[in-house]
């Protein structure tokens, strides 16, 4: 059985729990190659959760509550809509909706309350329905086998927050929640350079709201994509 998994109080999303993103690509890593992942609880910061692994699926638990599934995807598919430049998505950044206060005030990826964010803050491209921030990983998210190499985790994290925001295009921002994201790593996002996270909305059906991400390359290579399905909780 592998060791506890422990998801750092640093690497919220809301104020007391794992940043979706991170907390999802944290568990897929107990698989090989693309996974979904389903976050059945909020992620607890700073806890040892049990990992049970089989051929077929990894399952998260503190204690006796379920807190995620993964299951490991092979036939994974995204349409991509096209990329967006480095100076569209600096512009686009400058239309970001997050708040400076709030749960996800402090978020770790996109949160304006944090110095030591990312600073993905993806806001709407002008005359598409795509929302864009440029990203800068730096040197602390570099892989410990290779220095060059973001670890997956936070390619992760940067996959998940703008899909949020894609997700209310043309709307009122209202609270929803990671429940299910599917990733796949096509190439090596590098430590220090400039790249382009976008998002766009898939589907609403009631509460609940389907969108893709991808991480790109400056040149507009697809280094990572992920389609992801948030959830509004019920008032």
């Amino acid at each position: 059985m592998p060791g506890p998994l422990v998801i750092p109080a640093r690497f919220n999303g809301p104020s007391e729990s794992g940043n979706g993103g991170y907390s999802a690509g944290a568990i897929a890593a107990f698989l090989d190659g693309s996974a979904a992942v389903s976050l059945r609880r909020p992620v607890p910061l700073d806890t040892p959760l049990e990992v049970s692994v089989d051929d077929r699926s990894a399952q998260v638990l503190d204690g006796d509550s379920l807190i995620a599934e993964a299951e490991p995807v092979s036939d994974f598919d995204l349409e991509i809509p096209e990329p967006v430049g480095l100076s569209e998505a600096r512009q686009a950044s400058t239309h970001y909706r997050g708040l400076p206060e709030g749960q996800f005030s402090r978020c770790f990826v996109c949160g304006l309350a944090r110095e030591d964010s990312f600073h993905v803050f993806a806001g709407e491209v002008k005359g598409r329905d795509v929302v864009a921030s440029p990203w800068v990983p730096p040197e602390w998210t570099a892989d410990e086998e290779d220095r060059d190499r973001v670890r997956p985790e936070f390619v992760w994290a940067v996959l998940d927050c703008p899909t949020y925001f894609a997700t209310y295009l043309g709307e009122n921002l209202a609270t929803s929640f990671l429940a299910r994201m599917t990733a796949r790593i096509e190439a090596p996002v590098a430590v220090g350079d400039e790249h382009i996270v976008i998002a766009w909305p898939i589907e609403a059906d009631g509460r609940k709201r389907h969108a893709g991400s991808a991480v790109l390359a400056s040149s507009g290579e697809v280094l990572a994509l992920a389609r992801v399905l948030l959830i509004e909780p019920q008032v």
